[in-house]
């Protein structure tokens, strides 16, 4: 083994039963910026792995005593972030393919091209250095497009914390309208905290959540015999949110007969608790937040059309995440930053398999379902780099199938090129969000992209065992 390097290079382990394979490899990366460690059994190059914790591993796939894809999974259940590169003088398509989708970096055919060697070990730790400078940037680009509680650099996004920022210090009613879980929730306390009322309550009320017998009760209180059980007056949520914020969330679940008491809140700041004929002057600013269509049900006659005027003389729609994709990488760094601090964990990132299952999933759930997931893999992990396996099974199971038939002799980069494609698909031809998913910059992606697609070559059965470089 070489003697211990600076701490800036990178750390490479080799593991290969072959002395003289060990020896090519060190003299032909001597002059690299490399920490050089070898073994040559599969145990102590695991136990190397556990040790030194390098950042490239050079792995040959028959080694006695263990199989080379179970060593190389056992290398990435230690840590996902490592990029390992399979050697091996018996190439095949299907091992080729097995070796990709089980995380390989890439797959090397013996003996090794000293240029291919060399070349591939910079591209790796160039692409390091901009995953590094991309964490960087996350982190800036967190603090430059953070907005009480919520991230987003989209024009839709960007436009919404425009709206918010010239209605919040003079709205006394508005209406957030959007799918369940973009956070409409986070619009209504952004609006608050904003507003000359920033200092007083913030009440939210589900209006679902309540029977219509003791929605009036609970929204407006009531006064000792008013009805049986009324041994004691009590506040309603106006009572408490005088001189706040009243937060009605699923009002278009609020019973008809009380819409119209709430809609005399808004006119006249002034309601009347049940079973007293007193009104009670309030200073309250509302927020009604919805995820169905308002027109819709006033059509139907399930809500009132003056108070659905009343409400969205202020309307503020909040896009789902399928309209906001561009902001996914953000939300994702967010979250992962939010939950390394509530765990105590020292967690970095997303490997780039993980990056390309989250791209590639529909996020029905939209944000909240953003935060469960990066909360349930930063429970999960035990790495420093979140992983596939960290996911939840929901994310694994609607993964696209993008394994390549075992009959198609592809090359490793067509195998690149095609997947950076179905990336780019996903994506909408989005390159910058492409290149992000992928972990790579958009002129390696352009690389991949600008050759036109190589034909699948046939071969007879029985000769890929010939196939040696």
């Amino acid at each position: 083994m070489t003697p211990a390097a600076p701490e800036h290079r990178m750390r490479l382990a080799v593991i290969d039963d072959d002395p003289q394979n060990l020896k090519m490899v060190q003299f032909v990366l001597a002059d690299e910026e490399l920490e050089i460690q070898t073994s040559t059994d599969a145990q102590g190059g695991l136990d190397l792995v556990r040790r030194t914790h390098p950042q490239i591993v050079l792995l040959d796939l028959v080694i006695p005593g263990v199989q080379g894809m179970e060593l190389l999974e056992k290398i990435l259940d230690f840590d996902p972030g490592i990029d390992v590169i399979l050697m091996t003088g018996y190439y095949s398509t299907e091992s080729a393919v097995e070796a990709i989708q089980k995380g390989a970096s890439d797959y090397l055919p013996k003996p090794l091209s000293t240029e291919k060697l060399q070349q591939r070990i910079h591209q790796i730790a160039d692409e390091a250095k901009r995953r590094q400078r991309s964490l960087r940037l996350d982190n800036d680009l967190l603090e430059n497009f953070a907005f009480e509680g919520m991230v987003g650099r989209s024009p839709l996004m960007l436009d919404l914390f425009s709206k918010i920022r010239r209605i919040a210090p003079h709205f006394r009613s508005v209406l957030v309208a959007g799918a369940t879980g973009v956070g409409k929730e986070l619009v209504a306390r952004a609006l608050h905290a904003l507003s000359a009322a920033g200092d007083g309550p913030f009440v939210p009320f589900n209006c679902s959540a309540i029977s219509e017998t003791l929605a009036e009760s609970e929204l407006f209180g009531h006064v000792k015999g008013a009805f049986t059980g009324a041994d004691q007056n009590k506040a309603g949520l106006f009572e408490y949110a005088n001189g706040g914020t009243a937060v009605l969330d699923e009002i278009s679940e609020m019973p008809l007969p009380v819409q119209a008491k709430l809609l005399r809140v808004l006119q006249n700041q002034e309601f009347q608790r049940v079973g007293s004929p007193a009104p009670v002057k309030i200073d309250v600013r509302v927020v009604g937040v919805t995820n169905r269509d308002l027109i819709t049900l006033v059509k139907q006659g399930k809500f009132r059309e003056d108070l659905y005027f009343r409400l969205s003389m202020v309307e503020l729609r909040v896009p789902s995440l399928t309209e906001r994709l561009e902001d996914l990488p953000l939300l994702e760094r967010h979250f992962l930053q939010h939950f390394a601090a509530e765990y105590k964990k020292p967690i970095s990132g997303l490997t780039r398999r993980a990056q390309a299952a989250l791209g590639q999933y529909s996020w029905p759930g939209n944000v909240r379902e953003v935060q469960n997931v990066i909360g349930h893999a930063c429970m999960m992990t035990e790495s420093e780099f979140i992983d596939v396996r960290d996911l939840p099974e929901s994310i694994n199971t609607h993964r696209p199938d993008r394994r390549v038939d075992a009959d198609a002799l592809l090359s490793i980069r067509e195998i690149d090129r095609l997947h950076a494609r179905h990336v780019l698909d996903r994506v909408g031809g989005n390159k910058v969000r492409a290149a992000e998913i992928l972990g790579i910059s958009r002129t390696h992606l352009y690389e991949l992209l600008k050759d036109a697609p190589e034909e699948p070559v046939e071969q007879p059965r029985g000769t890929l065992a010939d196939e040696t470089a």
